[in-house]
This record gives C-alpha cells, sequence and structure tokens, in this order.
C-alpha cells in the first residue's frame, strides 16, 4: 500500500523536469504547466493509472505474499529436524514454496483463482497512489513556497519524511477498510468457502450471544465485502489493523525520503555531465535510472518495516481473529510460537513481487505524468496570448 514518489519519462535524453515528476524540489517560482486543472491532479491521475496497471500485473505474486504472511506455525520443537540457518535466512527454497503455493491455488480454485480479489485489491492501490501523490504533491508545494512570496525552494530530507508521513497517514485510514476485505480474499478460497457456507452463521445461545465465532465468509467482492464487515462487526472490522496502518506509514516516509535523495544525486551526477538545469533542480533521468532508484528505497524500506505487515495481515484475517485479538497478543503469540522469523514470512515473495512491481508502478506513473505535462505545454502554446484574444 505504500505509494513511492516518482520523476521519470522514457526519453534517452535528459531535460529540465521543474519539479514536475513527483518533486517540489524545483526552485522555480512558476509551477509546471498542468494539463489538469492543478499540477497535485495530474500527479493522483498519473498514481490512480500506474496504481491499476501494476496491481493488476502483481496479484499473482501479492496473493501469494498475504497467504504466506498468515500462515501460522510453530517453531520446530528440540529434537526434530529443521532447515539450515543459512537457508533458512538465505531464503534459499523461496521458489519453490512460491511455485507450490501457486499450484495449490489452481488446483483448488483453477487459474481464476490467481486472480481472487483483484477487484479490491485494484481499488485499493489506485485509491492509495491516487490519494497519495495527490496529497503529497500538494504538501510539498505549499512547503516549497512557505514563505510569503519567495520562489520555491529546495525541500530538505526532513521536510519530505514529513510531507510522506502526513499523506501516508490520511492514505492509510481513508483506504484501511479496503485493505481488510483484500486481505480476507485472499486468505479464503472460495470454493472451500462455499462448501462451509451451511455453517457461516455462528450459533446462537438462549441469550442471544453467539457460541462460536463466525466462519469466514467467501466474498464475492468488494462491494459484499465491505457490507457484510459493516452488518457484522461494524466500524472497529472494517478499521482492524489501522493502528499497525499508521506505523506502516514509516515504509512510505522512509522510501520517498530516500529516493529524493537519490534523485537528487543522480540530477547532480547528469549535470556535471552535460545535462540541462540549473543547480539544485532535478533533471528528467532514463526508465532504467528510475527503476534502479526506485528499487534501491523500496527494498531499504521494506527490510526495516516488514515485521508491520506480517502482523497486520494475521489481525486483518478472519480465520485467526479469535488467535490475535489484539497487536501485543499477535506480537507475543508469532514471537513464543514461530520465533523472530515468523515477522518475516513472506519477504522473498514480497521482495520477488516488490522489485517488478515498483518497476512497472513508476514507469506508468512517470510516462503518464510527462505525457499530461506535455498535453499541456501544447496546449498552452496553441493558444493565443490572452491580450491578442481580447483584441479580437
Amino acid at each position: 500500500m505504500a505509494p513511492a514518489a516518482a520523476a521519470s519519462g522514457s526519453g534517452s535524453s535528459r531535460a529540465r523536469s521543474d519539479g514536475s515528476s513527483g518533486s517540489s524540489s524545483s526552485s522555480a517560482s512558476a509551477p509546471p504547466p498542468s494539463w489538469l486543472p492543478t499540477p497535485a491532479l495530474d500527479h493522483a491521475l498519473s498514481g490512480i493509472t500506474a496504481g491499476a496497471i501494476a496491481t493488476v500485473c502483481m496479484q499473482p505474486l501479492d496473493l501469494i505474499k498475504t497467504q504466506f504472511q498468515v500462515r501460522t506455525a510453530r517453531a520446530p520443537r528440540s529434537g526434530t529436524a529443521a532447515p539450515p540457518a543459512w537457508q533458512r535466512w538465505t531464503g534459499v527454497g523461496v521458489g519453490r514454496d512460491m511455485l507450490a503455493a501457486w499450484r495449490a491455488i489452481v488446483r483448488a480454485d483453477g487459474w481464476p483463482g490467481l486472480y481472487r480479489g483483484l477487484g479490491a485489491n485494484v481499488v485499493g492501490n489506485s485509491a492509495s497512489w491516487g490519494l497519495y501523490f495527490l496529497w503529497y504533491t500538494m504538501l510539498k508545494e505549499y512547503m516549497a513556497h512557505a514563505a510569503d512570496g519567495a520562489d520555491a525552494k529546495v525541500l530538505t530530507p526532513g521536510q519530505h519524511l514529513l510531507a510522506a508521513s502526513e499523506s501516508g497517514a490520511a492514505t492509510a485510514l481513508l483506504t484501511n477498510p479496503i485493505w481488510v476485505v483484500k486481505t480476507r480474499m485472499f486468505t479464503t478460497s472460495r470454493s472451500a468457502a462455499s462448501a462451509s457456507s451451511a455453517t457461516a452463521a455462528p450459533v446462537a445461545t438462549a441469550s442471544g450471544s453467539s457460541s462460536a465465532p463466525r466462519a469466514p465468509v467467501a466474498y464475492r467482492g468488494l462491494a459484499h465485502g465491505l457490507r457484510d464487515i459493516w452488518r457484522h462487526e461494524g466500524v472497529r472490522g472494517l478499521y482492524k489493523g489501522a493502528g499497525l496502518a499508521l506505523v506502516g506509514v514509516s515504509n512510505g516516509a522512509i522510501q520517498f525520503v530516500a529516493y529524493e535523495e537519490l534523485k537528487k544525486w543522480r540530477s547532480a551526477v547528469a549535470r556535471r555531465r552535460g545535462a540541462t538545469g540549473a543547480e539544485g533542480e532535478l533533471v528528467k533521468l532514463s526508465n532504467a535510472e528510475y527503476i534502479v532508484l526506485s528499487g534501491v528505497a523500496k527494498l531499504f524500506a521494506i527490510g526495516l518495516t516488514y515485521p508491520y505487515q506480517v502482523v497486520r495481515s494475521r489481525i486483518q484475517n478472519h480465520a485467526t481473529a479469535h488467535i490475535y485479538p489484539d497487536i501485543p497478543t499477535c506480537i507475543r503469540r508469532t514471537y513464543a510460537q514461530e520465533g523472530l522469523r515468523a515477522f518475516y514470512k513472506g519477504l522473498g515473495p514480497n521482495a520477488v513481487r516488490i522489485v517488478p512491481g515498483t518497476c512497472v508502478t513508476f514507469v506508468v506513473y512517470e510516462n503518464m505524468s510527462w505525457a499530461l505535462r506535455g498535453a499541456a505545454e501544447r496546449r498552452s502554446s496553441a493558444a493565443p496570448p490572452i491580450d491578442v484574444a481580447i483584441q479580437q
């Protein structure tokens, strides 16, 4: 869910960006041209498009990653065989486990099973990227022009961190219900849940209370999931894991700061090699450079913040809600029963997914952003000057 700021285009030549690609680092006082009423809306539209396309491309790996995260297993008892430490920590066998999970899903639900929950996932990611870029761009523009009448200034890492954190917190709160539905759809097989639909309702006692937790329900889609959670669990059900989602804002914030600083570094290198652009301004890098920069920033951030994702997935998973009723209990029981490794379950599939996923997202986002800006520039150059239009 953590979006990443970007600034890239498809051209091989380098040009001034003037902060158009998700950055307010430009020193120019005039904002870049925008196709929509404001640059922030351009970035929001680009984020929505990038989120949708990347989600469709990465859906099967995202599904497998989520299933790995919620899978519970006790740590090996003394005297039982366990994989060598080097194999556990280097991730050897991840490919085998992913392939086995892939085959199990196809065997249970067919090939469409790999795209179960796609609707909720697309809506969640598109909304998250769109809202994130909207607020992130607006906050950076405000910070860059905070001084009355002053030209836009270069933002510091601390300002990028603040803008990313505020944007991430707002986005996390607004989209949390979508992620609850997505997690439950990813962790329930439609065929298995349909077979147990007769026992889905809890058994009521004379006092009107239920004697057993309600069995997991296979949601038909996002709307069905939201209605079902609202009806049976209320607002608390829709916002399960919201506290952890706010903790997870640190993932996006760290990624954005790392990415912005890497962009500054690469822009400085490009200027020394003859690229056009004033000191302190970002320049348009190649798609390959933005892929590398965004991938490095994302891997750095996810390595620091991954455990919270495991805890959040387990809390949001309906099947284990009675085992992990709250965050402290989930952390204690996970550590006691499965050890430290449990907090990094699914890291291999997530890393495999996140690198190509980030590449797809950034390439789509940047090309969309530059296309919108190019269209705005052409529209502006084609329009007659205001004074000429008035005289006519």
